[in-house]
């Protein structure tokens, strides 16, 4: 089974602690210092679309994409419900990424990043986001910290609602730098369970691997923060947060600082 075939269904239960208003207040935080006014909002990867949402609240037009259906079918749900324009969902991969037009910025939130583990892949959507993106507009995601992903390895996690038991297992593979989780799903209809099984993949991207990438594909401006904060990332942050702003012309950030975090 696919990553997320299974899962979607249960995706917000099991995530119901994800702080999502902190993830817009730094979203819009950003928006309101950008050289671009912003209208018209990109969510890449937007999976169940809580945070597409929240942003179309906000009065933003929105446009979600992700390349799970079942993921894409559980936000369109969410976003039937709201009492204002409801963004657009498209069933995109981030390498075929094609807008109607131009997008003012561009937000793509909770590691998703990681889960693009092939470097061409990765390549090519920082192009086309860089194609569609406004001249002066912000792309924003995070990732999870390299050495964070690698501690992983060996790891077993148990996820439980009173619909769905998850066990996810992790093991690091340090030749293609990419953890695998082996997740079983134990899903209840009635008072039978069910087992279905996924497997997800995501890559530990150092800072300085983004960051050239990013540069070689059209934004000249690249900053690193840490854990949702205005804060310059150090080694101790488990989620690094980029800022990028679109147009050539940009430098390339080193290794991160060996610093507490404060």
């Amino acid at each position: 089974m696919s990553a997320y075939e299974g899962l979607a269904r249960y995706y917000d239960g099991l995530t119901a602690d994800v702080d999502y208003q902190a993830w817009l207040d730094w979203y819009e935080g950003w928006f309101a210092q950008s050289e671009v006014p912003v209208k018209i909002v990109l969510d890449l990867a937007c999976g169940t679309g809580t945070l597409t949402c929240m942003l179309a609240e906000q009065g933003y037009s929105m446009l979600g994409t992700d390349l799970s259906p079942e993921m894409l079918a559980e936000a369109m749900e969410k976003a039937a419900g709201l009492e204002c324009e409801a963004p657009i969902f498209l069933n995109q991969s981030v390498d075929e990424l094609d807008m109607f037009g131009t997008i003012d910025a561009c937000v793509s939130s909770l590691d998703s990043i990681n889960y693009i583990t092939e470097e061409e892949t990765l390549r090519e959507a920082f192009r086309r986001i860089h194609t569609f993106l406004m001249p002066g507009g912000y792309f924003l995601f995070d990732i999870i910290a390299p050495e964070w992903l690698k501690k992983l390895d060996g790891e077993l996690f148990v996820d439980e609602n009173e619909d769905v038991f998850c066990v996810w297992r992790a093991g690091f593979d340090e030749e293609a730098q990419v953890l695998t989780y082996g997740m079983d799903l134990f899903e209840r209809e009635e008072d039978v369970w069910y087992r279905e099984q996924e497997e997800h993949n995501e890559r530990a991207w150092t800072v300085r691997e983004l960051a050239e990438m990013l540069t070689e594909n059209g934004f000249r401006s690249v900053e690193v923060f840490g854990n949702l904060k205005r804060l310059p990332a150090t080694e101790n942050n488990r989620r690094l947060c980029f800022v990028c702003v679109n147009g050539e012309g940009g430098q390339t950030p080193g290794q991160l600082p060996e610093a507490e975090e404060p």
